[in-house]
């Protein structure tokens, strides 16, 4: 009974030894941090000792009584911001957002939160509200509204840098902020939107008419495409129509066109009847009449142009003859003019100084014989004269004799004269032979006893109208030229 009795105290002390020590062994969780007070301690990485004991994520020994354990979040948490401001141009805006924070997770962060928010937990969301309110504001009031519009990252930002040391001083990170609107009660931003809305809406409508038309375009090219589908198979069922109508009357035609083939094939092979016979007399004929015919005019003609052949090689053998003499002739005239040439410049180089030698002499006696010439005109001239006017005196005693003695005196020239008309006669027909040639010279002859006759008419005429008393005319060439009234 006693060892019962020991072991059931063994067993007690057992039991309250394991109930105290799990009265005693204090476990953090992941998402919490267990703060001692109660005693001194010095915590890694807070330099002196604080008075209280930080523990997280794992177990400690707690002292009932003489230490006390208290509990702090480390959960995330978020506040709603919406913050009224004033931008750089004095436009009252509301901007509205999120902050999402928690206790850092570094022992400093832990103890700055626990000596601010232990007890207080639930007023951090208030509290983070009220510092970023106020840095919010104070950005905001530097920046214009299209800045925020167009940069949101900056205004984030800057808001987060400015919060960054007051954050760290209540032991609080942030791990978002985010701007979800900005209300605008004056209506400024939408009409900084309204020109490019309208513009926009331009360029919309701009594309919808494009569409339209390209729609239109695509329609009519469509319906066009359809009435050519529709003209093409019309023309088809035409041809078609055609080709059926044509074997219709092909076929009624048939007879008709098989009795006219009979007959026309019966005109062809009388007509082929008709060209054979006609053929048959054709050869006949050409047997007959135009082959001796062909062979006569084929001798004519071979012998005439034999005979022509003979001529011209005749004439061409005589024509070769006469341009070899003329050659010839041409070669010694040349040969002789070019002698003469040579020979006439060696003279005239010769002759050159004798006739420089002889022209004085030759100028003297040509003014010698200058005067005798003159001497001997100046006599000639004075006995023409004499002559002249012996003669002007026999012609006015006698004009008969005187033109006589002329007429005899030149009786041969005249007589030669008449029969000059003969001189370009090639042939003379007489026709009464030679009693002909005698008359024809006795005409020739008797000329110039006509012509005596004419000249004494002539002076007989002047005989009975006698001249006026006139001195008598100049001779000419040792004549005296009769003068007609």
């Amino acid at each position: 009974m006693a060892i019962g009795v020991v072991a059931g105290l063994v067993l007690a002390a057992i039991v309250a030894l394991i109930g105290l020590f799990k009265l005693m062994w204090r476990v953090a969780e992941p998402n919490e941090a267990l703060v001692i007070s109660g005693s001194t301690h010095k915590t890694e990485g807070l330099g002196q000792g604080m008075g209280f004991r930080i523990v997280t994520g794992r177990g400690t020994l707690v002292l009932p009584g003489v230490q006390a354990v208290r509990k702090l979040s480390l959960d995330l948490n978020e506040t709603q911001l919406s913050v009224d401001c004033v931008t750089h141009q004095g436009i009252p805006l509301r901007v509205k957002g999120v902050v999402i924070f928690k206790v850092g997770d570094d022992l400093v962060s832990i103890a700055n939160a626990a000596r601010r928010f232990l007890d207080q937990q639930k007023m951090m969301p208030e509290r983070v509200h009220i510092v970023f309110a106020g840095h919010l504001r104070s950005i905001v009031g530097g920046l214009t509204v299209e800045d925020m519009i167009r940069d949101r990252e900056k205004l984030t930002g800057q808001t987060r840098m400015a919060c960054g040391t007051e954050m760290e001083k209540l032991g609080l990170i942030v791990d978002s902020l985010q701007i979800h609107e900005i209300e605008d009660p004056t209506g400024y931003i939408k009409n900084l939107a309204m020109p490019h809305a309208a513009a926009v809406q331009r360029d919309a409508r701009i594309a919808q008419a494009e569409a339209n038309r390209l729609a239109t375009e695509a329609e009519q090219a469509a319906f066009a495409r359809m009435a050519e589908a529709t003209r093409d198979s019309e023309i088809l069922q035409a041809g078609y129509q055609a080709e059926r109508d044509k074997a219709a009357a092909t076929s009624r035609q048939a007879g008709p066109l098989s009795e006219a083939a009979a007959r026309q094939e019966v005109v062809v092979q009388e007509t082929r009847v008709a060209e054979l016979e006609a053929h048959r007399r054709e050869q006949q004929l050409q047997a007959d009449v135009r082959k001796p015919a062909d062979a006569a005019a084929y001798e004519t003609r071979t012998r005439a142009e034999a005979e022509r052949d003979a001529r011209i090689s005749a004439a061409q053998a005589k024509a070769r003859e006469t341009e070899l003499a003329a050659a010839a002739e041409a070669t010694r005239v040349t040969t002789a003019a070019t002698a003469d040439a040579q020979a006439v410049e060696a003279r005239g180089i010769a002759s050159a100084k004798a006739t420089r030698a002889t022209g004085e002499a030759e100028a003297a006696a040509t003014q010698a014989r200058g005067l005798a010439e003159a001497e001997s005109a100046k006599a000639r001239g004075l006995a023409e004269a004499e002559a002249i006017k012996a003669r002007a005196a026999a012609l006015a005693e006698n004009q008969e004799a005187v033109v006589a003695q002329q007429l005899a005196e030149n009786w041969p020239a005249i007589v030669e004269a008449g029969a000059g008309a003969f001189g370009n006669v090639e042939h003379m027909v007489l026709l009464n032979g030679a009693e002909g040639m005698s008359e024809m010279f006795a005409k020739a002859l008797t000329m110039g006893g006509t012509g005596l006759g004419v000249a004494r008419q002539l002076l007989a005429s002047m005989g009975q109208t006698p001249p006026p008393a006139s001195p008598p005319a100049a001779p000419v060439n040792g004549r005296i030229p009769i003068r007609e009234e």
